[in-house]
């Protein structure tokens, strides 16, 4: 089994994007952060303008698989996992894992959500759980939020009793408190496989962790990389398993 991650930017890097994916033919999973879906307008002040309706043209490029997208701002703006039709989706859904009813519809500090999906592969049942989390404008730091959302995400986890990938944009640097609150029980594969970056020269801000790859200890893992492939201002994260 292979699994991609990977913060799409808004679909901002488009044709090579859509090179890459159409190169991707042997991934089983992909889970995608920053997904526009039939939106009236962009949400970030950027000079490469997003895809306003990339869940369509995702769906468009893989035919092969079942989408499943799940909105964190009306129906226009989130998440999505994406499964080859071979593999059995038993359940899907999310959780909201930090709230802000008062988001002004312009910017990137808004509520945040998990999306889950339950899968049956050759008899064996894992969990994927897709998370694209806080972003507060000040770093990747901890904060109480932060600390509240890192929570919430164990208090799901703890739910999940079939081996499971935790994945995503987690807006995190890997000695936060937040971070170390979500690996407890759980193997971090960035750390695991001495990853030095998980953004792409697009990014020119310093900081230069925020995606990860975490995994239960029954998962049985085959191989982990990052991809040196300029697709977003994030690097696409890949792993294998069985």
């Amino acid at each position: 089994m292979k699994l991609i991650s990977l913060n799409l930017w808004g679909g901002r890097i488009y044709e090579p994007l859509v090179d890459f994916l159409k190169e991707q033919s042997d991934v089983d999973i992909f889970c995608f952060q920053e997904i526009y879906n039939n939106s009236p307008s962009k949400m970030a002040d950027q000079e490469r303008e997003p895809r306003l309706n990339l869940f369509v043209e995702l769906k468009n490029l893989l035919p092969d698989y079942h989408a499943f997208f799940r909105p964190v701002i009306k129906d226009i703006y989130g998440i999505g996992i994406f499964v080859k039709k071979k593999i059995l989706v038993l359940e899907e859904g999310d959780i909201f894992i930090h709230s802000n009813p008062h988001f002004s519809g312009f910017g990137g500090n808004h509520s945040r959500n998990l999306q889950w999906i339950k899968l049956n592969v050759g008899g064996k049942m894992y969990s994927v759980l897709n998370v694209h989390g806080l972003w507060n404008g000040r770093g990747k730091t901890d904060t109480e939020e932060r600390i509240a959302q890192s929570q919430r995400i164990k208090e799901f986890m703890s739910t999940v009793g079939n081996p499971k990938i935790l994945c995503g944009d987690f807006n995190l640097l890997p000695e936060t408190k937040s971070m170390k609150m979500i690996e407890e029980g759980m193997i971090n594969l960035v750390k695991k496989y001495d990853v030095k970056s998980t953004r792409s020269h697009f990014y020119p801000k310093e900081e230069k962790f925020a995606d990860y790859v975490l995994v239960s200890p029954d998962v049985n893992i085959k191989d982990f990389k990052v991809l040196q492939e300029p697709v977003s201002d994030h690097l696409p994260l890949v792993v294998e398993f069985d």
